[in-house]
C-alpha cells in the first residue's frame, strides 16, 4: 500500500493525519456548509483547500512531499468522503426539522416526502 495511498513508512501516520485529523476536520467542514444553507459545490471547494492543508501537515511533520499531485488527489478524495457524509447528515437533519410537514428522514443521509 505504501506508494499508492501514502508515502510515509507507516500506514499509522497516514491514518492519523488524513483519516483521523483530516476526516474530523472534513466532517466539520461539511457540517459548517450545511449549517449555512450553502450548496454542495462549496463543500467541494473547501475540501480541496483542506486537502492542501493536510498535504502541508504531512510535509511539516513527516517530511512528505508538499506538492505531489498523486498524494493530494488521494488525500482530497478521502477528505471528500468525510465532508460529503457530514454535509448530507446535517442537511438531512435540517430538512427534517425545518420542514417537518413536508419531509421525513429516510436514512441518516437522506430524506423523503411525507
Amino acid at each position: 500500500m505504501q506508494g499508492i495511498l501514502h508515502e510515509e513508512p507507516s500506514i499509522l501516520q497516514f491514518m492519523l493525519i488524513t483519516c483521523v485529523l483530516g476526516g474530523w476536520t472534513a466532517w466539520r467542514t461539511g457540517k459548517s456548509v450545511a449549517d449555512g444553507w450553502q450548496t454542495y459545490t462549496t463543500v467541494v471547494v473547501y475540501t480541496m483547500l483542506l486537502g492542501l492543508g493536510i498535504r502541508f501537515v504531512h510535509h511539516a511533520l513527516f517530511n512528505g512531499t508538499m506538492f505531489s499531485l498523486h498524494y493530494y488527489v488521494v488525500d482530497t478524495i478521502i477528505l471528500l468522503l468525510f465532508s460529503t457524509a457530514g454535509f448530507r447528515f446535517y442537511r438531512t437533519r435540517q430538512m427534517v426539522s425545518s420542514y417537518y410537514w413536508l419531509y421525513e428522514k429516510a436514512s441518516p443521509f437522506s430524506w423523503k416526502n411525507k
